[in-house]
């Protein structure tokens, strides 16, 4: 099965299920999570939406994000690991795209959600990608978040600082990112896709120019040692966090560069990127929709 049918079918299923589901399936296809520890108190798991982060110890556990719907029944199991549903305490939502949320249907009836007040506007609301023709509707009481702010919230948790940070108008309006003090670990939602093409939501309130900004507000808060947990693809570090930010303005500099010499986004599309790109096409976006995504965030500065 290629690569590309391998993430639209769950998503066109999601749809059916509930779903503000879209195209940021990238990971394995069987219903269950990988485990990778990371410290002896955070974990990373890989399942089909975005990667969870994971703090537990004694006064219970931390999830950052919760997966799709349909994959609640794999994550209660891995949650088995840290001692059950049961000892969720708090959920953190990077950004209100289905992949991180939709697991709150469940899950928040366990644990009290927090997000920036954008998410919570979002999940209230019926919400569209038409990039992938994807909808979503009102989230229920209990699956919207309850602790919500503006610019910065600071947990103190199993004697980690965890500070959530919102970094504006990145891949969403409501993007957070999530920093553990002392174990050096930051959680970057979908800030961050590891090694390829990343979506980013222009239509509700994400722009690659902001992102790339936010990246390197962030590189700028880490140092070599930090380790990074991307939204999608395998943890990472500075130095490939910087790469992806150069990413960013590479690909935005070439596309601005056909703007100024007249061409539209056809003709951007049919003469394409760089060679130097190559290698950022191994996930799920082509050039030519990356270079729509690109030109998009131009038109709204």
């Amino acid at each position: 099965m290629s690569l590309l049918r391998r993430i639209f079918t769950p998503l066109l299923m999601g749809v059916v299920l509930h779903s503000p589901a879209y195209a940021e399936e990238h990971h394995q296809q069987s219903a269950s999570f990988k485990a990778k520890s990371l410290t002896g108190q955070i974990t990373m798991l890989q399942g089909k939406g975005g990667n969870i982060g994971i703090l537990s110890g004694e006064q219970g556990v931390l999830m950052i994000d919760d997966d799709y719907q349909h994959m609640t029944p794999a994550l209660q199991q891995a949650l088995t690991e840290f001692g059950g549903e049961d000892k969720l305490t708090y959920i953190i939502n990077t950004h209100w795209h289905g992949d991180h949320t939709q697991g709150n249907l469940h899950f928040g009836k366990h644990a009290q959600i927090i997000a920036h007040d954008n998410v919570r506007h979002r999940l209230l609301t019926s919400q569209e990608v038409k990039l992938f023709n994807m909808k979503t509707e009102p989230y229920p009481e209990h699956a919207l978040p309850s602790i919500t702010y503006q610019k910065a919230l600071t947990l103190h948790m199993n004697g980690e600082t965890v500070e959530i940070v919102h970094l504006p108008g990145g891949h969403t309006d409501g993007d957070s990112v999530v920093f553990f003090r002392q174990a050096n670990v930051v959680h970057m939602g979908d800030h961050f896709f590891n090694g390829f093409f990343p979506f980013v939501d222009v239509q509700n309130g994400g722009n690659v120019s902001r992102m790339a900004k936010n990246v390197g507000t962030v590189l700028d808060m880490i140092d070599d040692k930090t380790i990074v947990i991307p939204g999608h693809g395998p943890v990472s570090n500075k130095a490939e966090l910087a790469a992806f930010k150069a990413m960013l303005e590479g690909t935005l500099a070439e596309v601005k560069a056909m703007r100024v010499a007249g061409m539209n986004l056809g003709q951007m599309q049919v003469k394409g990127l760089s060679s130097e790109w190559d290698d950022w096409t191994d996930g799920f976006l082509s050039s030519q929709v990356w270079i729509g995504i690109l030109n998009s965030s131009l038109e709204k500065p």
